[in-house]
């Protein structure tokens, strides 16, 4: 069968060859979709680096002198008290896990600040984001260490000033260094050059938001100075894991009886699962209209691919009929067909990979980790397109073979 196979694809080498060309300029179209949104989605689907469930944010205010509850003249010491004090009464709620302040920290955060980490020779990029927090934020947002260091550990580590915790990639991409060796020395933060600070651990690496990758996201954590406590700060919290439902409406409800410190109170508080929504909302738009056209170039690939073989089978139907005639069962006829158009396919493929793998190399697709040609993500991009294409030859093949194949092979002769 495979002999006279091969002999009948030579015979056709004309019509073949417009099909092997659409084929090919089909395999390359597909695997640059494939690659696209493989790439997102292994982007989007990396370790974050932090956990936002059961987490709120909590925004503070300050009285006014128009408040008669306004207590007047208070020092700066007694306002920075009045901060910590809030907090201190959040832990005590029996449904809340952790407290923790930021500046300019928490996650899906618009305005964070970038800083300077330098070890001897070694500058992280000018893009890291500088976190001072309290030691429980990062208790709050689960951060974990590269050496197994759980969220308590870390939050004990970063209550002494004199230590910092960073992202294991800081110097990855420039220096090709990761960071869990250097745990223990000393470094020099935020530019300064007469003050040293200790690695007190290496994390996982902190993701800016959901559709930043891994390899580009620093940062470094610092303990937040004590006259930074102000109401400006970011006041995080995470409830336990039983506790969500109605926690917002709970807390306000006991906010003015309970939660209002000298002069500061809780002025609004907001689900981390919001403000993941709403910073990330032009974004998700913006991949959603990507997947819409990627989905709608896959089916016109589909039915053009379709048509192509439908209308091949459907020429093929006196075909078809002679062989049945001459004692071929369905099975056999309907492989015969399908092994012909995968085997085109095969043909079209091996073309089809050197012009997709130069393709990567002119980085005409997309990036990810820094680079467009990756082994491993070559390979499985190449087969999850070779695979699209063969499904669809099997339907186009399959449905008019099948309307074919209970054509009678007198009347099918016959109006051949």
């Amino acid at each position: 069968m495979n002999k006279k196979l091969l002999t009948q694809i030579k015979n056709e080498w004309r019509s073949n060859l417009w099909l092997v060309t659409e084929l090919l300029l089909v395999s390359v179209v597909m695997w640059y979709i494939v690659d696209y949104m493989y790439v997102k989605a292994a982007v989007y689907y990396e370790p974050r680096g932090f956990d936002i469930s059961h987490c709120y944010l909590i925004q503070m205010g300050r009285l006014t002198d128009k408040s008669p509850d306004f207590i007047p003249n208070q020092t700066k010491e007694q306002q920075r008290e009045d901060v910590k004090g809030l907090a201190e009464r959040l832990k005590y709620r029996p449904d809340i896990e952790a407290v923790g302040f930021g500046q300019n920290s928490y996650p899906y955060n618009g305005s964070n600040s970038g800083t300077e980490v330098r070890y001897d020779t070694l500058q992280s990029p000018g893009w890291t984001i500088r976190r001072l927090v309290s030691p429980d934020f990062v208790r709050v947002f689960q951060y974990h260490g590269t050496r197994g260091e759980t969220p308590e550990q870390l939050a004990e580590l970063l209550s002494h000033p004199k230590n910092f915790l960073a992202s294991d990639n800081l110097y990855k991409k420039r220096y090709g260094r990761d960071l869990t060796p250097l745990v223990g020395k000393q470094f020099y933060l935020f530019g300064d050059t007469t003050e040293t600070y200790t690695l007190g651990a290496s994390l996982e690496v902190v993701r800016y938001s959901d559709y930043e990758q891994a390899w580009n996201s620093y940062s470094m954590v610092k303990l937040l100075p004590e006259n930074w406590y102000d109401v400006g700060l970011e006041l995080c919290v995470r409830v336990k894991e039983d506790q969500d439902k109605d926690f917002i409406t709970r807390l306000k409800a006991d906010s003015e009886k309970l939660y209002r410190v000298g002069n500061v109170f809780i002025a609004e508080v907001r689900s981390f699962d919001d403000i993941r929504r709403n910073y990330q909302q032009s974004q998700t738009n913006s991949m959603r209209s990507y997947i819409l056209g990627m989905v709608f170039l896959l089916l016109n690939i589909f039915l053009g691919l379709l048509g192509t073989f439908w209308f091949r089978t459907q020429q093929r139907r006196g075909e078809i009929a002679l062989m049945k005639s001459l004692g071929g069962t369905d099975h056999s006829v309907f492989v015969r067909q399908l092994v012909e158009g995968l085997l085109l396919l095969v043909i079209a493929t091996i073309p089809a990979v050197f012009i997709n793998w130069n393709l990567a190399n002119s980085e005409l697709n997309a990036w990810m980790n820094g680079t467009t040609i990756e082994g491993g993500r070559f390979i499985i991009t190449v087969l999850i397109s070779f695979i699209l294409i063969a499904l669809m030859i099997v339907v186009g093949i399959w449905i008019p073979a099948r309307k074919a194949m209970k054509v009678q092979p007198a009347e099918a002769l016959y109006n051949e």
